[in-house]
């Protein structure tokens, strides 16, 4: 039990600094905002959304309805769920913890699952439930010390807000470098220009969302025609550079 857990700990050592700033961060929001410590502990047990949990605050500063911010979460974070595909059977296994291991599941978590290589001496089910359960409580105190933290600072702490910015356009550069194809990024842009302008900055978020969604479901199909004839053409020696090949979505 104890070289698994050592095992798992080591493994999740690299997320603890980022979990570590975003769970301050939401926190000192979360009293900037007006809400106790308690809520964000409570945010950081059942909400763990990362992320949307800064995104939340500001859209209940904003006066947004549980409604469209259930919605938008939901709209964020539905990558979740074909992570989640991908450990169902792994998951089973694990009987109890099962419900745990999938509402548990952040792209960190994900990332780390995906990459591990266990050693013969410990227990897959058990260090992947110690990883799970360790950024969980990372997390959770992170986002308790960032309230408690706001409370006792004597000076004005607005404009962290921005943080949330910052976070966004990082990883949307990131993405953008590390694609392939950059359909998603320009579909999701100009969805959100033009609910923008339509709808106004209080009503486009949900709409905008939803057009990209639907867009990239249906160019889904087309895509994965062009990676199979691209990858026909490679088996077959007719594309010389392989390292050239971008799809489009």
């Amino acid at each position: 039990m104890m070289t698994s857990f050592i095992f798992a700990f080591k493994q999740a050592i690299p997320v603890f600094f980022p979990y570590l700033f975003m769970g301050i961060a939401f926190g000192v929001l979360m009293d900037e905002a007006g809400f106790s410590a308690g809520w964000s502990f409570l945010s950081g047990v059942f909400i763990y959304a990362g992320s949307m949990q800064i995104v939340m605050v500001s859209l209940l500063t904003a006066g947004a309805s549980l409604g469209t911010i259930a919605l938008m979460t939901f709209f964020v974070n539905a990558r979740h769920i074909f992570y989640g595909i991908a450990f169902i059977e792994q998951f089973r296994k694990m009987e109890r913890k099962y419900p745990y291991m999938i509402v548990t599941l952040t792209d960190e978590v994900y990332s780390i699952l995906c990459s591990i290589d266990y050693p013969d001496d410990v227990d897959a089910r058990k260090t992947d439930f110690y990883i799970t359960l360790i950024l969980h409580l990372v997390w959770i105190l992170s986002c308790l010390a960032g309230a408690l933290f706001g409370e006792l600072i004597p000076y004005d702490l607005g404009g962290i807000e921005f943080s949330a910015t910052a976070f966004f356009i990082t990883v949307c550069m990131n993405q953008w470098e590390s694609m392939n194809s950059h359909l998603p990024a320009i579909t999701g842009l100009i969805s959100a220009l033009a609910f923008y302008f339509i709808l106004g900055p209080s009503q486009f978020i949900l709409p905008a969302l939803a057009v990209s969604v639907l867009v990239l479901i249906v160019m889904k199909p087309r895509s994965d025609h062009q990676k199979k004839n691209r990858d026909l053409e490679l088996e077959a020696g007719l594309t010389e550079h392989p390292e050239e090949i971008s799809y489009e979505y």
